[in-house]
């Protein structure tokens, strides 16, 4: 959409706004492994992610059958701080959950 503005003889002229573009996003994944239960992937899907039971609880059931699921779609830095956040919890929880990022296509 292009303004009208004034400029400073006073003569008015069309100034164009810069097209925004929008931040590439990444997507955030879980990988499964055999010791991490179940119900702690499906607390870091809630907790983390903000995803409902049953959003939580079908991603998880794609990690465990498939060995990977779609945690998210986010900008880079917020990607970022979500797998260090499951990173540190697993830690704390004695889980060797791993959780990756790739840029999404």
């Amino acid at each position: 959409m292009a303004a009208k503005a004034a400029s400073p003889q006073g003569e008015t002229g069309t100034i164009s706004k810069e097209t925004v573009q929008e931040p590439p996003l990444y997507r955030v994944l879980l990988h499964n492994d055999d010791y991490t239960t179940m119900e702690f992937v499906i607390m870091i899907l809630e907790r983390v992610f903000d995803k409902n039971i049953e959003e939580a609880t079908r991603i998880m059931l794609n990690v465990h059958h498939e060995g990977v699921g779609l945690a998210g779609r986010y900008t880079k830095e917020i990607a970022e701080t979500k797998v260090m956040t499951v990173h540190r919890l697993a830690k704390k929880s004695r889980f060797p959950l791993r959780c990756s990022l790739e840029r999404d296509t």
